[in-house]
């Protein structure tokens, strides 16, 4: 929704200054057809034909006697296409756009869409994981060459989506090395997460399955020294639990004592409450 705003309003501003009819009767016959051309483009876009919309934008570009109005056809002939999930199309136009066209204005919004149509072709975690690194590295990019943009915002957070997504991705592959007991493969993916993505949600699972894998091999010291490092980052996690009993024989005897000395001293609290209630 974020990004759909920006969007709107910028087709918005984008259009308004090519759309008047005084434009057409002050211009030769040949520049009229290219001016009435973009505005088919136009009203096939009122219209909600973005297909059509998108070849007439394209059509108008190539015939526009004014730099910047090509410029603004090629764009919003790209941005038809994103609209109606022609990614590869609307790439491949923005594309376009930046190379014949690298001093305008809008560049940093081409730039934008450009990601944006990655971002929304990204796969499954468990299939391909090149769309998810190209869009990794576009994003990147994007916020090193324009760090300030509303636009940037959103990127960001789209990033901490798919590096997420890269992170499940080596957790599925560890978990598949772990199941067919190729321990060194294991270890290897699971020191990515924890080495590429420790601000992913998948770092503690990362470190509970080191801790197993190391006191299955009987490296009993490394599976406590990584414990620790997920006791000491994670301790209230789920995950530290299960490597607290893994490596603790006696964890399900203490954590009942503990809980039944917690519940003693909980109802103790309630009654000590309602005394003074009682009194006052």
């Amino acid at each position: 929704m974020y990004q759909k705003i920006f969007l709107i309003i910028f087709v918005f501003l984008l259009i308004s200054d090519c759309s008047k009819k005084e434009e057409l009767s002050n211009k030769p016959p040949d520049q009229n057809l290219s001016y009435e051309i973009y505005k088919e483009g136009l009203d096939a876009m009122d219209n909600g034909d973005f297909f059509f919309a998108a070849n007439k934008f394209s059509e108008a570009e190539k015939i526009l006697p004014v730099v910047e109005h090509s410029a603004k056809a090629l764009l919003m002939s790209s941005y038809c296409y994103y609209v109606i999930n022609f990614h590869e199309e609307a790439i491949s136009s923005l594309e376009n756009f930046l190379r014949k066209y690298p001093a305008d204005k809008n560049v940093q919004y081409a730039s934008y869409l450009i990601a944006l149509s990655n971002y929304e072709q990204i796969l499954d975690e468990k299939k391909d994981l090149n769309p998810l690194l190209k869009t990794k590295k576009l994003i990147e990019t994007y916020i090193k060459n324009y760090p300030d943009t509303d636009y940037t915002l959103d990127l960001k957070f789209k990033l901490d989506l798919i590096k997420n997504q890269l992170a499940a991705k080596e957790i599925y592959v560890a978990k598949y090395y772990i199941e067919t007991q190729k321990w060194i493969p294991a270890i290897n993916r699971l020191k990515i997460v924890i080495k590429d993505y420790d601000e992913t949600i998948y770092v503690e699972e990362a470190l509970h399955r080191l801790v197993e894998i190391y006191y299955n091999l009987g490296l009993i010291g490394e599976a406590e020294k990584t414990a620790k490092i997920l006791g000491y980052n994670y301790n209230s996690s789920k995950w530290y639990e299960n490597s607290y009993s893994l490596l603790n024989k006696d964890y399900k005897k203490e954590r009942s004592q503990l809980e039944k000395k917690s519940r003693k001293e909980e109802k103790g609290l309630v009654k000590r409450t309602i005394d003074k209630i009682l009194q006052k």
